[in-house]
């Protein structure tokens, strides 16, 4: 089978269960199930959802709000085999809007199928539509595999970049003072 057999679609807040087991099917892969808080109450709440669906003729579906959006790959068999999950940023260089792709999934026996390919190109779409300049994301250095995919792809490291954050008590403290 092969990506064209499959369908996108972005989710609704009914897709919560689906998205939650994902998130955890993806920290299972990269052995960091502990660090996952999220929580189907907490996704509902700060998740931004399709609220028009199956509309005919179709057309783009409005969103209620939240901070980022997901698109779900559903299989031939009516299985969702996988997600792409991403939010808007904004280049100040470009003068144009982003999209960062937070995490990409692709359940293992969808793998091999060009389901990843399909929600990288229908981020891309997307990015093309609202007029956007990049598309961004982070990929663990361990992950061979999946750099050799992005790579495919004509994704580039930004080895020049170097990520930072802060979380957790550093951030309190960090708001605090």
């Amino acid at each position: 089978m092969a990506s064209s057999d499959a369908t996108i679609r972005h989710a609704t807040l009914e897709d919560v269960p689906t998205i939650l087991g994902l998130i955890h099917e993806l920290a299972a892969y990269e052995n960091a199930t502990s660090s996952v808080l999220a929580t189907a109450e907490s996704l509902s709440k700060t998740l931004s959802f399709a609220s028009i669906v199956n509309q005919s003729p179709p057309s783009e579906p409005s969103f209620t709000p939240g901070y980022a959006k997901t698109y779900l790959i559903t299989s031939p068999e009516g299985e969702v085999a996988g997600m792409a999950l991403y939010f808007h940023n904004y280049s100040t260089w470009r003068g144009a809007p982003g999209i960062y792709l937070e995490d990409l999934f692709v359940k293992p026996k969808y793998r091999k199928r060009g389901y990843g390919k399909a929600l990288i190109k229908q981020l891309a779409k997307e990015l093309v539509r609202i007029g956007g300049g990049r598309l961004e994301w982070s990929c663990l250095d361990w992950n061979t595999p999946s750099l050799e995919f992005y790579e495919g792809l004509g994704a580039r490291q930004m080895k020049e970049w170097i990520g930072l954050r802060v979380d957790g008590e550093a951030l309190v403290k960090l708001a605090e003072s």
